[in-house]
């Protein structure tokens, strides 16, 4: 395919075809494949495989997915209301049991990624306001059970429209925020990828660095690598090039050079999970950058919608840590296997920062600042108030 990166739609919907459209991350920057997910198995194996990544994307992706299985659940209802397998009264059960199955089944694929049970929660309340346990609609009358379930699935496209659109909106939110920490001229560091394709438009971590270029702020990028998978490379750099960014790429290890040189103003990561106490979960690698830039005075930002801050996680040790398979260490990324045969290998996908190394949490609600289990739990309050 042609075009910039950016041209495409991370997570797209295809309504015609019944279909999620998202890129497959995997071949990047080398080729750029779309593909179409109609199973659950599919969506499952697409978050689990990194074919689509980053926290919002996935909640994107899972939401769209739910709406996907709906339709065609639905589908397979009404066959057997006309055959007569099934009668329609029994329909609204049947769908909420098959409904909940593949919720749960697409949430085993990421535990770490706060997004993920955030928007498939939406989903499933969605489906509960729109088929009530009394069998009976919002106006209270008895409906036929596939008109209901009709109602039901349109619901449910309804609440997967909106987290995709809040999400857009969100991240524009957060690159305003994140600008006004940063002044013309500065250098940035970034580590994973929080950009566009971890989103559905402008990233987290690297919204107000696209909205800085188009202010003309001239800011210098260094993006980490982020081995294992090489997400601030394959991702990042591919992405911040493809705009037009001035970003330059440097392997994990290199990051305190650059900081000791003077060429980093600010840190700017996305995270996947933030704790009550302002500990936060994001790609491997993250804890180490936060700890150089505190012993350099470097103000280490943390950008997080307001959907990854999970209040029933009081720390950072409460958080479950995915651990991803030995290959993608050993042999992923080369030509031939990089490491010798039957090594052990430790490879967790995310480590914890500990909010004292965080300057402040951006959120699209503002910027919480320490103490974190307090101003954390106020932009919760502004968001609630709306």
């Amino acid at each position: 395919m042609s075009g910039s990166i950016l041209d495409y739609n991370t997570v797209e919907l295809d309504k015609n075809d019944n279909s999620v459209i998202i890129i497959d991350q995997t071949l990047l920057p080398g080729k750029t494949e779309l593909i179409r997910l109609r199973t659950a198995q599919e969506i499952w194996d697409a978050i689990y495989l990194l074919k689509v990544r980053g926290a919002p994307a996935i909640g994107v992706t899972a939401a769209f997915g739910m709406y996907v299985i709906s339709v065609s659940l639905f589908e397979e209802i009404k066959k057997d209301i006309a055959s007569g397998k099934l009668f329609g009264e029994d329909a609204p059960e049947r769908f909420k049991k098959e409904f909940e199955e593949k919720k749960e089944f697409i949430n085993s694929s990421r535990p770490t990624a706060v997004n993920l049970s955030w928007a498939l929660k939406r989903m499933d309340e969605a489906l509960k306001a729109a088929l009530p346990d009394d069998g009976t609609g919002k106006d209270g009358g008895v409906s036929s059970g596939a008109a209901l379930l009709e109602k039901a699935v349109a619901a449910l496209y309804d609440e997967a429209a909106a987290i995709q659109n809040e999400d857009i909106e969100t991240c524009r939110k957060l690159g305003e925020y994140g600008l006004s920490l940063i002044k013309k001229g500065d250098g940035i560091l970034t580590h994973c990828n929080a950009g566009q394709l971890a989103t559905s438009r402008y990233g987290t971590a690297t919204s107000p660095i696209y909205l800085g270029y188009e202010k003309g702020y001239d800011l210098k990028v260094y993006a980490d690598e982020t081995r294992p998978l090489l997400q601030g490379a394959r991702l990042t750099a591919y992405e911040l090039q493809s705009a037009g960014v001035d970003v330059t790429l440097i392997c994990d290890n290199m990051a305190y050079s650059v900081m000791k040189k003077g060429l980093i103003n600010a840190v700017f990561v996305g995270c996947d999970r933030v704790a009550a106490n302002g500990d936060v979960a994001n790609k491997i690698g993250t804890g180490g950058v936060a700890t150089i830039a505190k012993r350099f005075n470097i103000p280490f930002y943390v950008c997080a919608p307001t959907s990854t801050i999970d209040l029933n996680t009081p720390c950072g040790d409460d958080i479950k840590i995915e651990q991803r398979p030995a290959d993608e260490v050993t042999e992923m990324w080369y030509e031939r296997r990089m490491a010798p045969d039957g090594v052990k290998v430790y490879n967790p996908a995310f480590d914890v920062t500990d909010n004292e190394y965080i300057s402040a949490i951006i959120t699209e609600y503002g910027i919480a600042y320490p103490p974190y289990d307090v101003s954390l739990k106020n932009i919760l309050e502004i968001k609630k108030k709306g």
